[in-house]
């Protein structure tokens, strides 16, 4: 039965990317006083399942002179890291696929692997539009994946282990979000720019780039693209709500609502959050995205990483960590 953990991982995933576009949908709709879906299905739930119908019956058109191997194969291996990744989320103390040591390693070794399959997905369409937005994705990628890791080492170093389960642990007197409130915010502003959401979508900037990297795919293979988008919004929600926001514990010790409720709240605000930015802020150009990753995030998580070193010293600290 080796097999249960898997697919019960993937409905979970469909399941959230389903009502994550709807809501998604709805909360913008709500902002910029729009109506939203609300045709198919009872308050238009069943807009998104209308949308995968519609996706699946698309022609599946494969540009004459792309490498059609690689162009074949590059959504599913932008997906599969995204996929994988999610086994060692702890949702609970006891809520884990696979509770591994390194847990935050591992998230930082497969997540940038998707760049390499977009980076593939571009280059194979042949297509100078697709080609330039695969590689602003590696750009942004580099620009943005050296002051998140940063901030992570900082969180790192406070409470001294790479276990995703022993840094919520850590947060029981006081979360994160307080003495690395610096680091929250860079690693906040850098999976924005990870997840190429506004304000840093430049990778799919219909303005310039037509539609970017995925400009030349169509139907599942589109969806593959998007699906890879959402899945990484839960994985990053989830990171968010672990390292920062205390993960799954209680607040103002009411431990009659159960652990779980208490990680969905906590991930659906950030999860809303995300939508907010999406549909407030206007998209940056690349070297106002460049400037703020390399002139000012970089150098803020430097200053984080050795405050972090140093205040793990202070003996006061030691009464919370």
């Amino acid at each position: 039965m080796i097999w249960v953990g898997p697919v019960a991982l993937l409905l979970l995933v469909l399941g959230f990317v389903t009502m994550a576009i709807l809501f998604e949908r709805k909360v913008i709709g709500w902002i910029q006083s729009r109506i939203g879906p609300n045709q198919v299905g009872p308050w238009g739930l069943l807009q998104t399942v209308a949308d995968v119908l519609k996706l699946l019956i698309k022609e599946d058109i494969i540009p004459r002179q792309a490498d059609e191997a690689l162009f074949k194969w590059a959504p599913a291996l932008a997906f599969m890291p995204a996929f994988v990744v999610i086994a060692v989320i702890p949702f609970t103390d006891a809520l884990v696929f696979a509770d591994v040591g390194v847990g935050l390693l591992f998230y930082l070794a497969l997540s940038s692997l998707t760049t390499i399959a977009i980076v593939v997905g571009g280059y194979a369409s042949n297509n100078k539009y697709a080609l330039l937005g695969s590689m602003r994705t590696a750009a942004q990628m580099i620009s943005y994946e050296v002051p998140l890791v940063m901030a992570l080492v900082g969180v790192v170093l406070t409470v001294g282990s790479l276990n995703l389960i022993e840094i919520v642990e850590a947060q029981t007197k006081v979360w994160l979000i307080i003495p690395q409130f610096l680091a929250f915010v860079i690693f906040y502003i850098s999976s924005l720019a990870e997840l190429n959401r506004t304000p840093f979508d430049l990778p799919e900037a219909e303005s310039e780039l037509v539609g970017g990297y995925h400009v030349e795919y169509s139907g599942f293979r589109f969806a593959f693209f998007m699906l890879t988008e959402y899945v990484y919004v839960f994985v990053m929600a989830s990171l968010t709500t672990i390292l920062f926001l205390g993960g799954w514990l209680p607040l103002f010790g009411l431990t009659m609502i159960p652990a779980l409720v208490w990680f969905i709240l906590k991930f659906s605000l950030v999860v809303f959050s995300l939508i907010w930015i999406r549909a407030t802020l206007p998209r940056m150009r690349v070297d106002q995205l460049m400037q703020l990753g390399w002139k000012v995030l970089l150098p803020l998580a430097l200053f984080n990483l050795f405050a972090s070193a140093l205040l793990k010293e202070v003996p006061v600290l030691g009464t919370y960590f």
